[in-house]
């Protein structure tokens, strides 16, 4: 198995279960557990695939992603009771999945030959997309648009530390080390310290 695809399988493993914690505060059945487990798990990965133009798409070539999504699916839906706070290990899982995901994202592009723009955005929809779509079909606020918070940039500054790590002419793993290490760390370091970027503030008009 390709490093690419063992980064496939971890952020879809992750990101199900951040999916089946979110449908567990929005109480539902274990049908919508796993619809919204699934959606979250492969979200990002089908749209970078579609923008990519690679066919099959990850999970029809492989089913047994799906497989791993109904089995976090399950698995929450026993045993989400028994967390302390459910929003709190969203949040950390969130974390999790988004340093495995972008560098997912990242060695897929680079694999193609993509230059470095495209291989830029593809880390970001890998990493953004899945939990984008979780919230809003959640009617949760996006952690992707909270205020002040890292997780776009996260995106970003990884993909632009594999960038940099690879013209540097090191290997590609540890080009997708530094880039799951840069998105963690700055996502942890948001959700931690509260480290944020200026946001727009509007002001009055001159005359």
């Amino acid at each position: 198995m390709t490093p690419a695809a063992l980064l496939d399988f971890a952020s879809v493993a992750v990101f199900a279960l951040t999916g089946a914690l979110a449908a567990s505060r929005a109480q539902l059945d274990l049908v919508g557990f796993t619809f919204i487990a699934t959606l979250t798990a492969v979200g990002g990965g089908t749209l970078r695939d579609l923008l990519l133009d690679r066919n099959p798409i990850f999970w029809i070539a492989q089913p047994a992603y799906i497989g791993v999504t109904v089995g976090a699916a399950a698995l929450v839906f026993f045993t989400a009771h028994l967390l302390e706070s459910r929003y709190k290990t969203l949040l950390w899982l969130d974390s999790l999945a988004l340093a495995v995901a972008v560098p997912a994202g990242v060695a897929i592009a680079m694999g193609q030959g993509q230059p470095a723009a495209v291989v830029l955005i593809m880390g970001m929809i890998t990493g953004t997309f899945g939990g984008l779509m979780r919230d809003v079909v959640c009617n949760e606020v996006p952690l992707v648009l909270k205020q002040g918070e890292l997780y776009v940039t996260a995106a970003f500054a990884g993909s632009a530390a594999a960038l940099i790590v690879q013209a540097l002419g090191h290997a590609p793993l540890i080009s997708l080390s530094a880039c799951a290490l840069t998105t963690w760390a700055l996502r942890a370091g948001s959700l931690t310290f509260g480290w944020s970027l200026p946001v727009y503030k509007s002001r009055p008009p001159r005359r």
